[in-house]
């Protein structure tokens, strides 16, 4: 079964260029691992500065992987403090079947 998940922060005003660049580096990576599906970056319409990321993994083993990535730590200490949270909020999903 798939994992997928939405993770949404907000950029601090002043931090939207720089956050923007930091997750379009991470997506690259992201989205060459073997069990990423998708890994989608979006803004709100009414909010640039709030982000949505839509994540979709083949499975619990792929996310665990993804979890384990060396550039992950890195990217999420470098995002602290341009975001308005403590971290990505992580809403994990499942299919309505």
């Amino acid at each position: 079964m798939n994992k997928t998940l939405l993770a949404e922060f907000t950029a601090r005003e002043g931090a939207e260029d720089e956050v923007a660049r930091l997750i379009l580096d991470y997506a690259k990576k992201v989205r060459e691992e073997d069990g990423n599906l998708a890994f989608d970056v979006c803004t709100k319409a009414a909010n640039p500065r709030a982000y949505w990321i839509f994540e979709v993994y083949r499975d619990e083993d792929a996310f665990q992987a993804h979890l384990k990535a060396p550039y992950g730590g890195p990217f999420n200490t470098a995002l602290a403090p341009l975001i308005e949270e403590d971290a990505s909020v992580l809403t994990f999903l499942d299919p309505v079947t």
